[in-house]
């Protein structure tokens, strides 16, 4: 099994940046697909982008596309999020995600980390 533990996150002004960091307590958790998702009150938890085991493919969600940046570095069994030009909207606490294959991760992942609030104030 693999158990994933976010930080990074906090308050940010409208425009500004954070960085969200994953990390996977296994060794092995490195070879699956990641992904962050996220959750604002009242809202269903919603998908925000996901990266497959090696790093090579990406998929964002049109809400953040351009914007977010998934990334990760397997020697320290380490996933990314960057989030610039941060909105309102962006508020939501944010999980990180896990699953077998990178189709799986984008709507079907099997290990949740326990996630981290994002704030962003205008």
């Amino acid at each position: 099994q693999v158990q994933l533990v976010e930080s990074g996150g906090g308050l940010a002004q409208a425009g500004g940046s954070l960085k969200l960091s994953c990390a996977a307590s296994v060794r092995t958790g490195s070879m699956y697909a990641k992904a962050w998702f996220r959750q604002a009150p009242g809202l269903e938890r919603e998908f925000v982008a996901a990266v497959s085991w090696d790093g090579v493919t990406t998929y964002y969600a049109d809400s953040v596309k351009g914007r977010f940046t998934i990334s990760r570095d397997n020697a320290k069994n380490t996933v990314y999020l960057r989030m610039n030009s941060l909105k309102p909207e962006d508020t939501a606490v944010y999980y990180c995600a896990a699953a077998l294959t990178f189709h799986a991760v984008k709507s079907g992942p099997v290990w949740w980390g326990q996630g981290t609030q994002v704030t962003v104030s205008s």
